[in-house]
């Protein structure tokens, strides 16, 4: 298990981990049909949710073939398929809340859960949409609760018109990427030489979305 540093919230001092309620979302229309969602502060007691999952996730390190070697994975991953427990309730009630919520748009519900750890500034997410499932022809969506010390996530649009777009997530933030967003537009968690502390993101998908 990696060390944990974290840089703790000034506005959220509880240890009773708790969502509220989703009527706060906001939603910016990207283009292309592509639209993002975001809900500050959606998960109270984040902090509390960030030490648990550090210290208990069994995460674990990867290594990626790229440009003809092989590189290690620059964050730690975990993953629950569809059916599998989480590692702790509140994130099961975050999924099927996200499920009730968006139910009209999405028409199926989330279920699996990607953790993702990042453990200073130098973790990160490469540029990519997820496209190896039926994103890559569908709309669809990915569901994000961050918490832990706050991380940009910075969206570009694939044909390189428009502008970018960049969100801090940390806390117990929500971010949704809807409609074409995971085939027309791209995403990532860039590199910082900032001293940051660590953060882990859950991402939520439907099935066969990865």
């Amino acid at each position: 298990m990696p060390p944990v540093h974290l840089q703790g919230s000034l506005f959220d001092q509880t240890d009773e981990i708790r969502l509220g309620p989703l009527t706060g979302v906001r939603r910016t229309v990207l283009g292309q049909g592509a639209w993002l969602d975001v809900l500050p502060g959606w998960l109270s007691g984040a902090d509390a949710l960030f030490r648990e999952l550090a210290e208990g996730v069994p995460w674990r390190a990867e290594r990626r073939r790229m440009y003809e070697r092989e590189v290690d994975v620059p964050r730690l991953l975990a993953h629950y398929r569809e059916g599998e427990p989480l590692p702790h309730p509140v994130l099961a009630e975050a999924r099927d809340a996200l499920t009730a919520h968006y139910a009209a748009e999405l028409g199926e519900p989330f279920v699996t859960a990607g953790l993702c750890y990042y453990r200073d500034g130098h973790d990160s997410v490469a540029w990519h949409g997820d496209r190896t499932g039926r994103g890559s022809r569908e709309d669809t969506m990915v569901a994000i609760l961050s918490v832990g010390t706050p991380r940009d996530l910075a969206l570009r649009p694939r044909n390189g018109h428009g502008a970018a777009v960049r969100r801090a997530l940390g806390h117990g933030d929500l971010v949704v990427m809807g409609g074409s967003c995971q085939r027309t537009w791209e995403h990532a968690v860039p590199k910082t030489s900032r001293a940051v502390g660590a953060r882990v993101s859950v991402q939520f998908r439907p099935r066969g979305v990865n």
